[in-house]
């Protein structure tokens, strides 16, 4: 075992170094992870390069997969040797929402590459309660999917989706392509996409989507009476007004999506949404009881049977080494990108 590894640090917002620095120890409960795939959230783009994290310096990255390769005083639950895929949300398992389960709205928890040292290095330190044994024939790429896998399905697990609805999923990044595979997979007789990029909403087709539509227009032209369940993954505050516009009657909108500017439903829309008697969800990670949740067990199945694809969202497979200029790239939206994963031991 190595006494260093190479980590992607920030030190402040836009203050990135890839650096050598020390393999950290794995306490008692806890493993070491040799990281094989980091995703990169779109959460990560404004945490690294404007809003920071809670602490400096600090190792971002949350959407991880690896193998264990050594294991803390009394760790249980996982061997060495074990491809893992670690779900980022660490619970304090001591507040109202952790007893009753609902471990994503957990008041006090740890967050990997926000909270504690995350995976954009070669090794991370894992407590066993986020260590999932995935089969070792799991593709690690897949593995390090499954956060935004989960985060999909457990914002449509907040509807009532049933074999039938029609469902408009808003922006076609990775969370809205798994979303429209959710879908389909629930039995949605139809699913639109709706997405500015025409190469994502092409994307969106080989997911699954029956129909696409590059903006408000082309969208209201084939809603029709509106959409039983409509998925809100972009984030922004137009996409936000439009969501709730293509609502059906009695129909839902869910909002995965975290808006960064002010968000204000024009009198129209907010009219429609009274009379319509539409609801409204609000959806915040993926993690529900037994930790990390059905949803988690639910995504890796399908992954791993096929039922639920994921190779055709991967445009960039790159080193630690390309992570800052990378970063910059996806904050200036100078790089097309749909799933970027840095391989932190390759290469």
């Amino acid at each position: 075992m190595p006494e260093t590894m190479q980590a992607a640090v920030l030190h402040a917002p836009g203050d990135i170094r890839v650096e050598q620095v020390p393999v950290p120890e794995p306490g008692p409960g806890e493993a070491l992870v040799r990281v094989a795939a980091c995703g990169v959230c779109g959460s990560d783009i404004p945490r690294m390069l404007r809003t920071g994290a809670y602490r400096f310096p600090i190792i971002c990255g949350h959407e991880f997969s690896g193998h264990v390769v050594r294991l803390g005083e009394g760790t249980q639950g996982a061997q060495e040797g074990d491809l893992v895929s670690v779900p980022p949300l660490i619970p304090c398992h001591r507040c109202a929402p952790c007893s009753q389960g609902k471990f994503s709205l957990c008041k006090d928890y740890g967050y990997f590459g926000s909270r504690r040292d995350g995976a954009y290095a070669q090794y991370v330190t894992v407590p066993a309660e986020n260590l999932m044994v995935l089969p070792a024939t799991l593709d690690p790429r897949a593995a390090a999917m499954l956060d935004p896998a989960a985060i999909a399905l457990h914002a449509l697990w907040r509807t009532r989706l049933r074999p039938g609805h029609r469902v408009a999923v808003v922006g076609a990044g990775p969370i809205g392509l798994f979303a429209v595979q959710w879908a389909r997979l629930a039995g949605a007789s139809e699913v639109l996409a709706i997405e500015l990029d025409e190469r994502k909403a092409a994307m969106a087709v080989e997911a699954g989507a029956t129909h696409t539509a590059t903006g408000a227009e082309a969208a209201a032209d084939v809603a029709g009476e509106g959409y039983d369940v409509v998925v809100e993954s972009a984030g922004v505050p137009a996409t936000i007004d439009q969501a709730v516009a293509l609502a059906a009657r009695h129909g839902e909108a869910v909002f995965i999506g975290i808006p960064h500017d002010p968000v204000v439903l024009p009198k129209p829309t907010f009219s429609s949404f009274l009379r319509r008697e539409v609801t409204l969800h609000g959806a915040w990670n993926s993690f529900s009881a037994p930790f990390p949740g059905e949803e988690w067990r639910v995504a890796a199945k399908a992954m791993a049977s096929g039922d639920l694809a994921w190779k055709f969202m991967i445009t960039h497979e790159l080193g630690l080494d390309a992570l800052p200029e990378t970063m910059a790239g996806l904050g200036s939206r100078s790089i097309f990108s749909a799933k970027v994963l840095f391989l932190p031991n390759e290469g």
